[in-house]
């Protein structure tokens, strides 16, 4: 057994110097107490830059008294980021999924610090990154200093998401549950949607969805499929019915066959559960997730997102609401692409027709500021409740004339008018 000295996440954040970068760990492994702790330090600490993705919890780094105490900068915009993102107090990044590991390698942005969540070490001293290895794997290859919540509860995942304790440099003890994510119920018109995308799911499919009510009203409508893989950037509970069924089973994938592989999982304990030291869910950096040239190996290889809002022929913005930054370009693309070039892939968009405000999804021109994630010319089909418009390959009239039939009905002849107004022809 190795002896193993812990500190106090107060000692160990001392680590930490002005002028340092710090990565904190992603979604449900975010250190929480470290965080608090270093928070703690505002007023001794000067231009200490946070990097990271999407985290949970509290982000103690924003009191007006200390200004200049930290930098956040972070490659998506969660929850707790989202009001400092739009107040100018915190900026974003935008990068693919599948690049910020070499950004990280190559040493164009150097990390002086990792904090991170990790499991105890087994008989071999390695611990595991637990449920997120993502970009979190880069971080503590080439970060200077790891500081790290070595926490019990934390399941021990397959893949190489792993960390010798000798690698890490203060180590804190910290037995707590993993923070949960309850996907909220599907709606009816989720309901809806969920059943347009299963019945363009083909058996033998290898899927790439996330989490959420549309994700999980597309994996309740998938009972009767066969032999489904699943290569992913992340996943939660929806899954583990279909996995206990067979449905998933992987066994026409051509990349790591009978496995799911993912970059990191999201949901309740039920999920972390059924992940903890199962040979069957592999996950990896997502400069292996997220390569295209990976995902396009596994036929039919299908990719569901979702998008705000979606132009009249077929520009997705999915990651601001005009010039309010909304969540991040994540790794949309990375699947977009890699499913469209995948043989008998599928890439789709999904979207409810109109807001809980009662406003379109789907508009003439986006909203000044909106930003393009996905491009017009990668756009295969885009679903909303009302059916499926299947855009790859036809010009900007058919496609107008589809988005329209999938548009709520109180919007469409304003569409149609906007539509002649931009290619002076009549669509319908």
């Amino acid at each position: 057994m190795f002896d193993i000295q812990y500190t106090t996440a107060d000692e160990a954040v001392k680590l930490v110097q002005s002028g340092d970068r710090v990565f904190i760990h992603t979604a449900a492994a975010t250190p929480q107490l470290l965080v608090k702790a270093l928070g703690d330090r505002k007023a001794e600490l000067k231009n200490v830059e946070i990097v990271g993705a999407h985290t949970e919890g509290p982000l103690p780094f924003f009191d007006p008294k200390y200004p200049d105490a930290f930098d956040v900068n972070a490659f998506f915009v969660g929850g707790n980021l989202r009001p400092y993102v739009n107040q100018g107090k915190a900026h974003y990044i935008p990068l693919f999924l599948q690049e910020i590991p070499s950004l990280f390698r190559s040493g164009r942005m150097k990390l002086n610090v990792a904090m991170v969540t990790v499991s105890p070490p087994n008989k071999k001293g390695y611990c595991s990154l637990g449920v997120s290895v993502d970009i979190s794997n880069a971080a503590i290859d080439t970060a200077d200093i790891v500081i790290a919540q070595i926490n019990p509860q934390m399941p021990r995942t397959i893949g190489n998401g792993v960390i010798h304790v000798d690698r890490i440099h203060a180590k804190v003890w910290v037995d707590e549950p993993v923070y949960e994510h309850n996907n909220p119920a599907p709606t009816e018109v989720d309901e809806k949607i969920g059943k347009h995308i299963a019945g363009l799911i083909d058996d033998g499919a290898c899927l790439q969805l996330g989490i959420g009510s549309i994700p999980n009203a597309v994996l309740s409508n998938l009972g009767n499929h066969k032999n489904l893989g699943i290569h992913t950037e992340m996943f939660s509970d929806g899954i583990i019915p279909l996995v206990e069924k067979g449905v998933i089973n992987g066994s026409e994938k051509v990349t790591d066959p009978g496995k799911i592989i993912s970059g990191f999982v999201l949901g309740t304990k039920k999920i972390y559960d059924f992940i903890d030291d199962n040979p069957i869910v592999n996950l990896y950096d997502s400069a292996y997730t997220n390569d295209t040239r990976i995902i396009r190996m596994n036929p039919k290889a299908t990719a569901i997102n979702s998008a705000i809002e979606v132009d009249i022929f077929g520009q997705v913005c999915a990651d601001s609401i005009g010039y309010r930054q909304y969540s991040g370009v994540g790794g949309q693309m990375d699947f977009i692409r890699g499913a469209s070039l995948s043989e008998g892939g599928k890439p789709i968009i999904a979207l409810p027709s109109i807001t809980n405000k009662g406003i379109s999804r789907i508009v003439g021109t986006l909203k000044p500021g909106a930003s393009v994630v996905t491009t017009r010319a990668h756009v295969h089909y885009i679903v909303t409740e009302y059916g499926v418009a299947e855009l790859y390959g036809k010009n900007l009239k058919k496609r107008a004339k589809a988005l329209i039939e999938i548009a709520h009905p109180s919007v469409r002849e304003q569409l149609d008018k906007e539509v002649f107004e931009a290619l002076k022809c009549k669509v319908f």
